[in-house]
């Protein structure tokens, strides 16, 4: 694995190099989810149209949206009582 770097400014902003935007495909209002592993890294994944491909590519064929969907309406049912 390749390691760049970078600096935070004082208002918290980071600037990811260009490298990288290109690669993944970051442009001005790209959204990132940050993540946080069990070690403590923080890991930022955008969200990009390839990105939200691979995990439909994932759930295809799977019903694990169907019983998320269930789960929910399940604990919808029990608040109401």
């Amino acid at each position: 694995m390749r390691s760049l770097s970078a600096t935070f400014t004082s208002k918290g902003q980071l600037v990811i190099p260009a490298e990288l935007r290109r690669k993944h495909g970051i442009r001005a209002g790209t959204k990132v989810k940050f993540l946080e592993d069990s070690f403590g890294r923080i890991i930022l994944q955008p969200i990009t149209e390839e990105y939200v491909d691979r995990i439909m590519g994932c759930l295809a064929g799977s019903n694990l949206l169907e019983s998320w969907e269930a789960e929910h309406r399940a604990e919808g049912e029990k608040d109401k009582f």
